[in-house]
């Protein structure tokens, strides 16, 4: 007899929330260890390295007991644009190309290419502040932003793409929705300066769907 087994509280929200919701990521990542491998539960802690990570769910033929064991503890994202509004970065080993160029994208015009751990220390003061997810005020009118932006409207966590928005929920992302008025952005300022210089998130097929009109 099978039994429905209660999710993990190991997904990752736009607002950098850690919830307990079934929901199937392109992404895995971690912000070190902070969960116990006996009961797979989280720590009261939600970070435990500035080193906040982006990672491939498949590496070569790497298997993972999700929360198992005493390493880091696996998180997962609906794609790249809600773990870059958590304030997440690619990882330089298993997503090395898409790595430098985030760095590259990041240091733009300037000749001295930022270490990894000079990357994590900025993202690190614009994600949270107190404890708390920070929201920045938005640099441009909503469908100026880069794609792969996310902004907050009434509570909502919205991604834009092709100067539309579309809202994040626990299912996925619901078709856009007109008039949107954003109140913040929830991505850090300077991964929004990468986007903006040419950085390209990998975004849930659902959003090209939604563009494509193959979903309506």
């Amino acid at each position: 007899m099978q039994t429905n087994q209660r999710p993990l509280q190991n997904r990752v929200t736009p607002f950098g929330d850690i919830v307990a919701i079934a929901q199937r990521g392109l992404f895995t990542g971690n912000r070190g260890i902070i969960h116990d491998p006996t009961t797979k539960t989280l720590l009261g802690r939600r970070w435990s390295s500035k080193a906040w990570l982006i990672c491939v769910c498949d590496y070569g033929d790497r298997r993972r007991d999700v929360m198992a064991g005493r390493s880091w503890t696996e998180l997962f994202f609906l794609d790249e644009a809600v773990a870059l509004a958590a304030g997440h970065r690619p990882c330089f080993f298993c997503r090395r190309e898409a790595a430098l160029g985030f760095r590259a994208a990041w240091a733009g015009s300037s000749k001295a290419s930022p270490s990894a751990g000079e990357l994590d220390a900025v993202l690190h003061s614009e994600r949270q502040s107190h404890g708390r997810k920070r929201i920045h005020a938005l640099p441009s009118p909503t469908a100026d932003l880069p794609d792969g932006t996310m902004v907050v409207a009434s509570g909502h966590a919205f991604t834009t793409a092709s100067g539309r928005c579309f809202r994040w929920t626990e299912a996925g992302y619901l078709a856009s929705e007109p008039g949107i008025v954003a109140e913040g952005m929830l991505t850090p300022p300077s991964t929004v300066k990468a986007l903006r210089a040419g950085y390209r998130p990998i975004l849930h097929p659902d959003i090209a769907n939604f563009l494509s009109g193959a979903t309506s």
